[in-house]
C-alpha cells in the first residue's frame, strides 16, 4: 500500500471554515422538478390559454351556466398541482432514505456524510462499488482499480495509484482507497454531468411522446374549423351577435382535449405515490411505463435470487492438505482485505482473523478480489519465516480442464451450492518462481500473461445461498404474464441453474456457461435468445447480452446490485437495483427497491400497465370528443346552420361522458400487457367512433330542424341532438369500459341516471336549456343513437382485428 497523504483528514474547525465560504459540494436535488415549476407546467398550457380566452368571452356575454367549462379547467388544474406535488414529497422522502452517503475522513475518524456535506479538501475514502461522488486526487491506493465508463465509454476497470485523478461519475470495482476533494458542487464538471443525466424527468416516453403528437395534430385541426365556425355563426346569428359567440365557442371548447394531459400527470403521479408506500424509489418517472413495455427480465442471481449474505457450509481440503493449515490461511485472507465481499464475509465469520500478535500471519501482498477475474489473492510472511501465496476464486477458473477437483466442485454446483477453491501458487512479490508466473504489482498480485496463475489446489470451501423467500412467486408471476425471465451471473453456470431449477423457473435445468458463447454477434445473440440461465457471465458480456436482446426487438429490464451488473443496467431499458446494492448501482438504476424485495417487482409491473392501458382508454374518449366536435363545426359551416349546441351542453356531456368516468377508469387496476404504438392504436379507435357519433348526431338535428318551427324550436333541436349525442358517447364509454365489472357496470348506469336526472328535473331542465318536446323526435334520437352504436361495434371490431395484439 502507497504511504498515506494527510491521513487523519480535515479538522472539525477547518471543515466549518470551509463551510462558511461555501466549499460544500451543493448539488441541487435531483429527484424532482420544483414546486414553480409543477405549478407552471400545469397552468401555462397551450389549451389552457385557449379555455381560459374563451372562458372570459362567456363571462363577458353570459349567461353563467355557459362558463362551467372554465371552472372545470381550474378544478383539473389543481388537481393536477396537487397530486404532482404529493408524489414530488414521497420521491423526496424515499430519496432520503436511498441517497449516497460516502465515507470521510474526519480528525482521523472515517464517517458517513451526505453528498452535498461534503467539503473542498475531504478525504473521501473508497471502497468496492462506491461511486465517487466529487471530483479529486487520489492519495490512498490499496490495488484501487475504477470503472470509468460512465464518463469515458471505456468498459475496461483503470488501475489507479497515488496522485491520479478520480472523477466524479466513476465508480470502484476493485480495492480501496482515498482521494482528497478537489471539485465541488458546481465546479465539478463531471458531477454537473451526471447530474443531467439522472434528473428526474416527467419527458421522453412513448406515451408523453404520443400525447404529444395528438396535441399537435388537434391544434392543426382545431384552426381551420374554428375559423370556419366564428364566420358562419356570425352569418347565421347576424340578428343575435352574443348567441352567435355563445354558439361559436360551444363548437370550439369540446375540441380540446384539456383532461387527457391533466389525467397522464395524476396517473403518474398516483403510480408514484403508490409505488413509494412500497418502498420503491421511481428516480425516472416513465420508468413505470417502460417496466410495463418489458418483454425480457434479466436477473442477477446474487442479491435478486438470493440474499446477499451466505454461510460456509463446509471446507473439503484436498490433496491431503491439514485442515489446521487451511484455517490459517483462511483467517489470514480475510484479515488481508479490509472490504470483504460477500463470499469473503461469509468466510471471516466462519475463521475469524487473528488479533495482530504472536501468530498472526503478515500481509506482504494482495490482490482484491474482480468480478472480470473471478479471483482473489494475497501473499504471506507466515509467522515462522516462510512465506506462501494464496488464491481464492473460482475453481473453473483457477485450474485446468481435467483437474480432478474440477468433478467434486461441479456436483456440488449441481446441489445449488457455491463452491470457492483455496490454492496456493508459487512465487511472491519479489519474483515469479511459478510456470504461470505470479508478480506483484503496486500492492497487488497478478498473472504475468493476464490470467490466474498457475495453482495447487488445497480445499475447497462449500458456501450455502439463501435464497429470497419471495423469489419463487415473483418468478412465477413473470412467467404468467408472459415476460421471459433470463438469469445472467457471474458465477459457476451449473451453480446458478440449480438454484433457479429450486425456484422453479423454466429452462434452468439446461444452464449455458458464457466462456463457451460465440464470438459471432448474430450466433451469440441466438444463443442468448435460446437459453434461461447463464454462468461465469463477466460484465462486459452482460451488457453484451442485453444489446444482443435488444436488437432482437425486446425490451429488456435488469435487476442487479453489485458492480458487475452496472454497465448491463446503464444500457438496458429499465435498470433496477436493489436498496443494499452499491452506490454506483443505484447511480445508474432506474428504480431502487429500498427494502430489497424483489416481490415488489411485480407491483411495479402493474402499476406500468395500469398507467399505459388506462390513459389509452381514456385517450380513446378524449380524442373522440375532439373528433366529433372539429367534424360537427364542419358541417355546421357546410349546411350554414346554427350550431346547434350551447357550451353548457357540451359541458354536461363531457363531464358524464368522459371527464368523470375517465378519472375513475385511469386510476382503475389493469394486468393488460402495454401493447406498441399507441398514437395508431387510439386514432384507429378515435376516429371511427368520432365519425359514426358526429353523422348521428348532426342527423338527429336535420330531422329535428325539419319537424320543429316556430318559438323554442331552436332549443328542442338542442335537446334532441344533445340525447342522441349522449347515448353515442355512452356507447364509446361502455365499449371503453370493458372488460365488465360491477364497478364499471355502476360507473356507467350511475352517469346514464345523472343525464335523465336532468331531462326530470325542471330546475335541471331550465338551467341546462334543455326540452324534449314531443315523442317523434325523441324516440327518433334514440333510434339514430342505436343505429350509431350498431356501426360502433362493428368499426372497434374491425379494428381490434386489424391492430396487432
Amino acid at each position: 500500500m502507497s504511504a498515506r497523504v494527510r491521513a487523519q483528514g480535515l479538522t472539525g474547525a477547518e471543515v466549518a471554515e470551509r463551510i462558511a465560504r461555501g466549499e460544500v459540494n451543493d448539488v441541487p436535488p435531483r429527484t424532482s422538478r420544483s414546486a414553480a415549476d409543477i405549478v407552471r407546467a400545469n397552468v401555462f398550457t397551450r389549451f389552457n390559454a385557449i379555455i381560459g380566452v374563451l372562458f372570459l368571452v362567456i363571462l363577458v356575454v353570459g349567461p353563467v351556466q355557459d362558463s362551467l367549462f372554465g371552472f372545470v379547467i381550474i378544478a383539473n388544474t389543481g388537481i393536477g398541482i396537487v397530486q404532482e406535488l404529493r408524489a414530488k414529497r414521497t420521491l423526496e422522502s424515499l430519496a432520503v432514505l436511498g441517497e449516497t452517503r460516502p465515507r470521510v475522513r474526519r480528525d482521523g475518524r472515517s464517517t458517513e456524510v451526505p453528498t452535498e456535506r461534503i467539503v473542498l479538501g475531504d478525504l473521501v475514502e473508497l471502497r468496492p462499488g462506491d461511486k465517487c461522488v466529487v471530483d479529486g486526487d487520489l492519495a490512498e491506493a490499496d490495488g484501487l482499480e475504477v470503472d470509468e465508463s460512465l464518463l469515458t465509454g471505456e468498459a475496461d476497470p483503470v488501475l489507479k495509484h497515488p496522485g491520479d485523478q478520480v472523477m466524479s461519475g466513476s465508480f470502484v470495482v476493485a480495492g480501496s482507497g482515498a482521494f482528497t476533494a478537489t471539485q465541488v458542487g458546481g465546479a465539478a464538471y463531471a458531477a454537473r454531468l451526471a447530474e443531467e443525466a439522472g434528473r428526474f424527468t416527467l419527458v421522453h416516453s412513448e406515451l408523453r411522446g404520443g400525447i404529444s403528437t395528438l396535441l399537435k395534430y388537434i391544434t392543426w385541426m382545431m384552426v381551420p374549423a374554428a375559423i370556419g365556425l366564428i364566420l358562419s355563426q356570425l352569418v347565421v346569428e347576424h340578428s343575435d351577435p352574443a348567441e352567435a359567440v355563445r354558439r361559436m365557442v360551444a363548437g370550439i371548447v369540446p375540441m380540446v382535449p384539456e383532461g387527457l394531459v391533466l389525467l397522464t400527470s395524476v396517473a403518474f403521479a398516483i403510480g408514484v405515490v403508490r409505488l413509494g408506500r412500497e418502498h420503491c424509489l421511481v428516480q425516472e418517472l416513465p420508468a413505470i411505463e417502460g417496466l410495463a413495455r418489458v418483454s425480457v427480465v434479466c436477473l442477477d442471481k446474487t442479491g435478486t435470487l438470493t440474499e446477499g449474505g451466505m454461510d460456509v457450509a463446509e471446507v473439503r481440503p484436498l490433496d491431503g492438505t491439514d485442515p489446521a493449515r487451511i484455517a490459517q490461511v483462511l483467517r489470514a485472507l480475510g484479515g488481508a482485505e479490509p472490504h470483504p465481499n460477500a463470499s469473503l464475509q461469509a468466510i471471516v465469520e466462519a475463521y475469524p482473523p487473528l488479533p495482530d500478535g504472536a501468530g498472526r500471519w503478515r500481509t506482504t501482498a494482495a490482490l482484491p478480489f474482480s468480478s472480470a477475474r473471478k479471483y482473489s489473492g494475497a501473499a504471506f510472511a507466515e509467522p515462522g519465516g516462510e512465506r506462501s501465496t494464496w488464491l481464492l476464486g473460482a475453481p473453473d477458473v483457477l485450474l485446468p480442464d481435467g483437474d480432478r477437483a474440477l468433478a467434486e466442485a461441479a456436483r456440488l454446483d449441481r446441489e445449488g451450492l457455491r463452491v470457492l477453491l483455496l490454492a496456493q501458487t508459487s512465487g511472491g512479490p519479489d519474483g515469479p518462481t511459478a510456470p504461470g508466473g505470479l508478480e506483484a504489482a503496486d500492492g497487488g498480485l497478478e498473472a504475468a500473461d493476464g490470467g490466474p496463475p498457475e495453482a495447487r489446489p488445497a480445499a475447497l470451501v462449500v458456501l450455502e445461498q439463501r435464497l429470497r423467500p419471495d423469489a419463487a412467486a415473483t418468478l412465477g408471476y413473470f412467467a404468467e404474464q408472459h415476460v421471459a425471465t433470463k438469469v445472467i451471473s457471474g458465477d459457476n453456470a451449473v451453480s446458478v441453474g440449480a438454484v433457479a431449477a429450486k425456484l422453479g423457473l423454466p429452462g434452468a435445468g439446461l444452464p449455458l456457461d458464457a466462456r463457451a458463447l460465440s464470438a459471432d454477434r448474430p450466433e451469440r445473440a441466438r444463443q442468448v435468445a435460446g437459453g434461461t440461465v447463464f454462468g461465469r457471465v463477466s460484465p462486459q458480456q452482460k451488457q453484451e447480452m442485453v444489446g444482443d436482446l435488444q436488437a432482437a426487438g425486446h425490451t429488456v429490464a435488469m435487476t442487479g446490485d453489485g458492480v458487475n451488473d452496472v454497465l448491463a443496467l446503464k444500457d438496458a431499458d429499465i435498470g433496477v437495483c436493489m436498496g443494499s446494492g452499491s452506490e454506483a448501482t443505484k447511480a445508474v438504476a432506474q428504480i431502487v427497491l429500498l427494502d430489497d424485495s424483489f416481490a415488489t417487482l411485480p407491483s411495479v409491473v402493474a402499476e406500468g400497465r395500469r398507467v399505459i392501458g388506462n390513459i389509452e382508454r381514456v385517450a380513446t374518449l378524449f380524442l373522440t370528443k375532439t373528433v366529433y366536435s372539429v367534424l360537427l363545426a364542419l358541417l355546421v359551416v357546410c349546411w350554414q346552420v346554427p350550431y346547434p349546441f350551447l357550451p353548457r351542453h357540451l359541458t354536461l356531456l363531457s363531464s358524464l361522458t368522459i371527464g368523470i368516468p375517465a378519472f375513475f377508469l385511469a386510476l382503475a387496476p389493469n394486468r393488460e400487457r402495454a401493447r406498441p404504438h399507441f398514437v395508431r392504436r387510439v386514432l384507429h379507435y378515435a376516429l371511427p367512433s368520432g365519425l359514426i357519433a358526429s353523422a348521428a348526431t348532426f342527423g338527429t338535428y336535420l330531422l329535428a330542424r325539419h319537424h320543429y318551427s316556430g318559438p323554442g324550436s331552436l332549443t328542442a333541436e338542442t335537446s334532441a341532438a344533445t340525447l342522441t349525442l349522449f347515448l353515442v358517447a355512452m356507447w364509446v364509454l361502455a365499449i371503453v369500459a370493458r372488460p365488465w365489472t360491477w364497478w364499471r357496470v355502476a360507473l356507467v348506469l350511475t352517469m346514464g341516471a345523472a343525464f335523465l336526472a336532468v331531462l326530470a328535473a325542471p330546475p335541471l331542465q331550465r338551467f341546462f336549456a334543455l326540452n324534449l318536446v314531443g315523442t317523434a323526435v325523441p324516440w327518433t334520437a334514440v333510434a339514430v343513437a342505436a343505429l350509431a352504436g350498431l356501426l360502433l361495434e362493428v368499426a372497434w371490431r374491425r379494428v381490434a382485428a386489424a391492430l396487432p395484439g
